[in-house]
């Protein structure tokens, strides 16, 4: 009659502390929001809306056929009416399965749609947030809101919603139908319900609660196995001879587990007695006071198979009415989940292009800080005043501590982030006039810690020059002197570097990024502490590469290692966000300042 109906497993109609807590605020702006995603896909709708509802129409049907396949069919002995009505019903059960096809195909169409509309525009804006976003960001939020957030929508759209309506479609048709047939027994039937409904979400809730804290003390013995398992952990518990702690500890939490499931077993069993009582006393009543009815009172108007029929539709309501109760908390979940999705789609684009972007016709790469400030927090200033200018075809190096602020200089020439205070110029335009594409196109950054996608050399070269030929590619990695390792590898340029190029060695990827950058030909080379991690022998691949560079570039470097930077045309040291000696090599060594302290130190450590 009830079938497995009644109760939900796992998270099942209740909400965790933590959903309680975050719940979102349900307004008509909210709402408007989420129902616009709707909106391109209206004609699908309405299929869908239709094919719901005359889905569950039918799928009743049958079950109203049956009283009169049992009165003029089976009582009255009429074998062809008894036929008539069984392929009736047979028909009505298949174009039921039908149009149940078409509302499928039309919910998954339309929610794969919808989610493919929400995948695109999220990652069109999370490439468009500012450096500072990724820096603050958990990079397993960002990916968690693009997968699970975004893939939760379509099982709203498939499941959530689509099981509400059919659900009120089917209760609507089960009472419609019973009421017709009679008013007495649906509402001795319809009274019946809360006493299977409300034993269902009591028992329900509590197994809930057992389950969490089966799921707690579950995730504390596995935190006890990685710890103590793990070869750290082993080796650990030897040294300090705490065998017989942690296996104390194990089983105290593994008897705790034991109990809890037993406890969560024997309340599913109770609870199933509960539930077959329950179920079966709606049927009984519906049984007895149709029998009172037409065997004392000779109520003609009701008949056997109606009494049948309004005994199936009882047990059909179960489901619906236990899935409709729960509808607060399947609302709130899925508005969670919109909420969620909506909020990074609300998050400011820090750097942005300006409305009257320029793109000029040429970039002579002519680069000038003017009283350039800058800051995360008021309060921590990390640059103050800082000028220089950078010429065409000239080479500037920046020095100092760790901390002095050489990478923040960096960041704010491509604006990965934007000046608080003075400005940049570029060809003596201010860079926030610029149209970033152009500005980006014609910066290249050697970084320190060189990215390279799990692909062969060839694509990762191309990712600078889409159109590159072989003879350009070639070329770059001569200059970049890193052209006789890839022919001497088996497969040469198609070789794959694995993720993050872990299969080349750390000067081996610093090389290929330059050559990179020399086939994108910016006109602004940067290079950020480009040989800091690197052995001496790598280092020096490296310098023989970067040195023709630096002869006909524009070129700005920011070194760790003095040695990189002994032709750079100028030398600023940065102390604490101020620029406090410039000049060239020799005249910064004579000076006796801080620059002389860090060459003398790395003399030494030489």
């Amino acid at each position: 009659m009830m079938g497995g109906n009644g109760f939900k497993g796992g998270r099942g109609g209740f909400l965790t502390e933590e959903e309680k807590q975050n719940s979102p605020k349900i307004t008509l702006r909210l709402l408007k929001r989420m129902f616009s995603y709707l909106v391109p896909y209206w004609k699908q709708l309405i299929v869908s809306v239709l094919a719901i509802i005359i889905s569950s129409v039918f799928g009743v049907f049958p079950t109203i056929l049956t009283g009169r396949i049992i009165d003029e069919g089976l009582l009255e002995q009429n074998l062809p009416v008894l036929i008539r009505l069984i392929g009736l019903s047979f028909g009505v059960l298949i174009l039921a399965n039908l149009i149940s096809v078409l509302e499928s195909y039309t919910n998954v169409w339309m929610a794969e749609n919808i989610t493919f509309d929400m995948r695109n525009k999220m990652y069109s804006h999370l490439q468009r947030m500012s450096h500072r976003f990724f820096t603050t960001s958990k990079q397993g939020d960002i990916i968690t809101r693009m997968t699970s957030d975004i893939g939760g929508v379509q099982s709203v759209l498939t499941g959530t919603w689509t099981s509400i309506l059919q659900n009120f479609a089917t209760l609507t048709v089960a009472l419609v139908t019973m009421y017709t047939k009679s008013p007495l027994l649906a509402t001795i039937g319809i009274v019946v319900v809360p006493l299977f409904i409300l034993p269902t979400k009591r028992v329900g809730k509590r197994r809930w609660e057992i389950t969490l804290e089966s799921r707690k003390h579950n995730d504390d013995i596995n935190q006890i196995l990685n710890e103590t398992l793990s070869l750290s952990g082993q080796l650990l518990s030897k040294l300090f001879v705490t065998e017989n702690y942690e296996f104390d500890r194990y089983q105290e939490a593994n008897k705790q587990m034991i109990r809890l499931n037993i406890k969560e077993s024997m309340a599913g069993k109770w609870f199933r007695v509960v539930i077959n009582v329950f179920t079966n006393i709606g049927p009984m009543l519906i049984y007895l006071v149709g029998g009172i009815l037409i065997i004392e009172y000779g109520n003609t108007d009701l008949t056997i198979g109606d009494i049948t029929v309004m005994v199936a539709l009882l047990g059909r309501m179960y489901g619906p009415v236990n899935s409709l109760l729960n509808i607060q908390v399947d609302m709130i979940r899925s508005m969670a989940l919109f909420d969620r999705i909506f909020e990074y789609f609300d998050l400011p684009v820090e750097i942005d292009n300006d409305p009257q972007a320029l793109r000029p016709e040429s970039f002579a790469g002519e680069l000038a800080f003017e009283e350039v400030s800058f800051h995360y927090d008021p309060d921590q200033p990390i640059l103050n005043n800082v000028s220089f200018e950078l010429k065409p075809g000239s080479s500037v190096a920046i020095v100092g501590p760790s901390g002095a602020g050489k990478s923040t200089i960096i960041n704010l020439i491509p604006r990965l982030y934007d000046v608080t205070g003075g400005r940049i110029l570029l060809d003596g335009v201010d860079i926030r006039k610029l149209d970033l594409a152009f500005l980006r196109q014609h910066i290249g950054v050697v970084t320190q810690d060189t990215y390279l996608f799990n692909g062969t050399i060839r694509e990762n070269l191309l990712y600078a020059k889409p159109d590159a030929t072989q003879a350009e590619i070639e070329q770059a990695c001569s200059e970049a002197n890193i052209h006789a390792f890839i022919s001497g590898l088996p497969k040469g340029y198609d070789t794959v570097v694995g993720n993050r190029g872990m299969k080349l060695s750390g000067g081996e990827k610093q090389r290929l990024s330059i050559a990179r950058i020399i086939l994108r030909k910016p006109g602004l080379i940067i290079f950020d502490e480009a040989t800091s991690s690197l052995d001496s022998i790598s280092e020096h691949a490296i310098q023989e590469a970067i040195e023709p560079i630096l002869a006909k570039s524009t070129s700005l470097i920011i070194a760790h290692r003095l040695s990189t930077i002994l032709s750079a045309d100028e030398i600023l040291v940065l102390e604490k966000g101020k620029i406090v000696e410039r000049g060239d090599h020799e005249t910064l060594v004579k000076k006796g300042g801080i620059y002389t302290m860090l060459y003398n130190t790395q003399m030494k450590q030489t």
